[in-house]
């Protein structure tokens, strides 16, 4: 409770101020008079007219408040109210670096004493983050959100957290960092980054109360703000919200180190091709080192790795370089494990070993491209397969038929005979995919060999069907073996072989979310080009996907026909491509809108799925946030749009081939992301492989191999935040001085200067110290008291 003085609430400010400078001139005037009056009277003796002026003044004076207070008739105002603290953010670092030693035990140890310190404060409202990823995450036990939830701060104007209070209220304003202990806010999974600016901007654009201060509780080992531009960063991260930003060091001293800090690779990873390795090596903790040996080895899904480089790194100033040449064997997606051999006295070994991930490319891919005859789209095509440098092509195609009169002996003609026997019984093993383009397999002899064909789809082969007069049915391909690995059923009854009518095809829901389509319509969008004409094909077959369909023409059961359409078979994959109008996306005028690039896209987007590239893959399967040693892993699936069924995930210890987790979920039409809960994973590589069941196809026998798609991923022990264990307490002091914040240890977070609470009035009361009448009776008095005495000593 507070009282003071004031006016009568019924005065303006105005009328008040005209009272009091009346009153202090009047006063004045009397002075005057008597400085005047004694200069007459020097010359008389004694004191008794100084008394009598002295007396004059002092009644006069008394005269004059007394009129003051008549007008203004003071009233005393009792107030009743609360101290409201301000809003102080505290920003805790989540990152798996907050698990090594500290100022006193763990860093996180550290942490939580410095939110000791702060909850005693009693004059402030904290509010608690984690920062890491992204925006932070409220901490575990404060009120409003819930468990594991992770909002974006702010999210509804005008709903104060639960755990601000009013200071002064009886209980402690810091509720949560409190007495009452609630779950630390750094207890949960370790972040794998460490990114302050992007939780102070969340923070900053957040459209609840503003904060009056920021406290970051880290060990300076940040991702953002980086170490040449923190004052910088920093304060463009608050985006002009001007308020400290004080820091907590929760360490000052490195563990005694010898890691590995970073790998690097110098272009892509090309298979068969020598692949630059950069790795950096870091001691610290003053630990001695020389030279450290490195190894570079690659985790094999069968036995043990394979060592690929070794070298030494010359350690100078605690940091040392050295570079090894790797080849790797294989496309795909690689697992590299690259370890040192750290000194006597390493006291962190997790960071000895780092595994990185590559997708390796195939240096060139090995194409059989076979043509029945010359036309503009068999050109289009063997140009684009002979100009791409990563593509080894062999290519033949009819230029006469067994049928053309020539009236010439087959000695004298420079044509070749097609080697259909040679390509497909004794070489057929070296391609790595096989292009059969508006061929007609009965002339040329290669009816008989289209069961080894298949065969060899089944044993990981890819083939492509491209349309033409002489292609699919025509081509006398239905009801063969090799017509059940196609993705479309070629028995189409008495329908016409191929419609000669132009049309657009149609891009399906699965085409437009499909990656192996994303290039060519990042160039064109979702409009195709005219086509002269296609084939007649059928359904598409179980576990096919279906990417471009005709507009108007629909197969036996109702359904649009497949234009171009994606299938697996055994380990094998094929495409059918049922038109012969590709080349419209090279040159025509629809082309000229992409320069003719659109067509390179298209068939570099078709022969990078059949030989699983892992950029046009029909699904895609990888750890949520990385992949931590000892932590829970979720694997995020994301199907290819238009399949419905269960995928069932089987998760292998790279090296012994061990299942270590099998899973399996429901999956939508929609394509919608789906993630599984893998548990915890030791260190190490894995692999994990996922097959799409079709809905009503689970209990077909089981043995059926389906489409799968594989991901490769390793888990560390620290990962990235454990690669360089030294503290940065110098980033931490940099950004309090650029805010205007202190930078302190955990024992002084609670003698943080923060800003004062804030008054807040609950009660007033005003009363009059007199009644009116009262004040003018008092001033009545007074005056006729200074009237007397002023005629006493001789002043009129």
């Amino acid at each position: 409770m507070t009282r003071s003085f004031a006016p009568s609430g019924d005065l303006s400010s105005p009328v008040v101020a005209v009272a009091c400078v009346v009153a202090a001139l009047s006063f004045g005037l009397l002075v005057l008079e008597l400085v005047r009056a004694r200069g007459r009277a020097a010359g008389a003796v004694g004191a008794a007219p100084a008394r009598a002026a002295l007396g004059t003044a002092l009644t006069g004076a008394l005269a004059v408040l007394g009129l003051l207070a008549a007008i203004l008739r003071p009233v005393a105002v009792t107030s009743r109210g609360s101290l409201v603290g301000p809003k102080v953010v505290v920003l805790v670092d989540g990152s798996r670096s907050m698990d090594l030693p500290g100022v006193a035990g763990t860093r996180r140890d550290s942490a939580e004493r410095a939110l000791e310190e702060l909850g005693k404060r009693a004059d402030v409202r904290l509010s608690r983050y984690v920062f890491g990823e992204g925006a932070p995450l409220p901490a575990d036990g404060q009120a409003g959100e819930g468990a594991g939830a992770a909002p974006a701060p702010g999210g509804s104007a005008g709903a104060a957290p639960a755990p601000d209070r009013d200071a002064g209220a009886g209980a402690p304003a810091a509720a949560p960092g409190s007495a009452a202990a609630p779950a630390s806010p750094a207890r949960g999974r370790p972040q794998r980054r460490s990114d302050l600016s992007a939780a102070l901007e969340a923070l900053a654009r957040a459209a609840d109360e503003r904060p009056s201060a920021f406290v970051v509780v880290s060990d300076g080992r940040l991702d953002r703000p980086g170490p040449d531009d923190t004052a910088a960063a920093t304060r463009a991260a608050l985006e002009g919200l001007d308020v400290p930003v004080h820091t907590v060091a929760v360490a000052t001293e490195s563990v005694r180190d010898a890691g590995v800090r970073a790998v690097r690779t110098s272009g892509a990873a090309v298979a068969h091709q020598p692949l630059s390795l950069r790795i950096d090596i870091g001691c610290s903790g003053g630990l001695a080192c020389d030279a450290v040996p490195v190894v570079a080895r690659e985790l094999r899904e069968q036995g043990a790795p394979t060592t690929l480089a070794t070298g030494t790194a010359h350690v100078e100033g605690g940091v040392g370089t050295v570079e090894l040449g790797v080849t790797l064997d294989r496309a795909g997606t690689r697992i590299l494990e690259v370890s040192i051999k750290a000194p006597d006295g390493d006291e962190l070994p997790e960071n000895d070993v780092r595994y990185i991930t590559l997708d390796v490319a195939r240096d060139r891919i090995r194409v059989l491209h076979v043509a029945g005859r010359p036309t503009y789209d068999v050109r289009a095509l063997r140009m684009w397969l002979k100009a791409d440098a990563s593509v080894d092509v062999v290519a033949f195609f009819i230029l006469r038929t067994p049928g053309d009169e020539v009236n010439a002996s087959s000695d004298e003609l420079a044509l070749i005979p097609f080697p259909v026997d040679e390509l497909f019984s004794v070489h057929l093993s070296s391609f790595d995919a096989v292009v059969l383009q508006d061929f007609d397999a009965a002339p040329y002899g290669l009816t008989k060999h289209l069961p080894a064909l298949a065969q060899y789809v089944d044993k990981g082969g890819g083939l492509i069907m491209v349309g033409g007069p002489n292609a699919f049915v025509s081509g006398n391909y239905a009801r063969t073996r090799l017509a059940r690995v196609l993705p479309v059923d070629l028995d189409i009854g008495r329908a016409p072989k191929v419609d000669l009518g132009a049309f657009v095809p149609r891009i399906t829901a699965a085409g437009r979310a499909a990656p192996v389509l994303a290039p060519l319509l990042a160039l064109i969008g979702d409009e195709m080009p005219e086509m002269p004409g296609t084939n007649v094909v059928g359904d598409p077959l179980p576990g096919a996907t279906v990417l471009m369909t005709h507009p108007t023409r629909t197969t036996a059961s109702g359904a649009p026909m497949p234009v171009l359409s994606l299938g697996e078979h055994e380990s094998g994959r094929t495409i059918a491509l049922t038109l012969d109008g590709s080349h419209r996306l090279l040159f025509s005028a629809f082309a000229s809108s992409s320069a003719g690039r659109a067509h390179g896209a298209f068939w570099d987007a078709l022969l990078g799925w059949l030989m699983r590239d892992p950029r046009f893959e029909p699904a895609a399967i990888e750890p949520r946030g990385g992949c931590l040693a000892g932590e829970e892993t979720a694997l995020v699936l994301r199907p290819l749009a238009g399949q419905r069924g269960e995928a069932r995930v089987t998760i292998a210890r790279l090296g012994s081939g061990a299942v270590v987790k099998t899973l399996t979920a429901p999956i939508g039409e929609g394509g919608e992301p789906v993630e599984l809960a893998a548990g915890r994973l030791e260190s190490g590589g894995y692999s994990a492989t996922v097959e799409i069941v079709p809905e009503g196809a689970a209990g077909d026998g089981g043995d059926q191999k389906r489409a799968t798609t594989r991901r490769d991923f390793a888990c560390e022990r620290g990962g990235d935040e454990w690669a360089d264990p030294r503290p940065d307490v110098a980033r931490l002091e940099e950004i309090a001085r650029a805010t205007g914040g202190a930078s302190v240890l955990p024992s002084g977070a609670g003698s943080l200067s923060l800003p004062a609470a804030t008054q807040v009035a609950a009660e007033r009361h005003v009363a009059p110290l007199l009644p009116p009448w009262a004040w003018t009776l008092a001033a009545a008095a007074a005056l006729g008291a200074h009237w007397i005495v002023r005629r006493r000593g001789g002043l009129a």
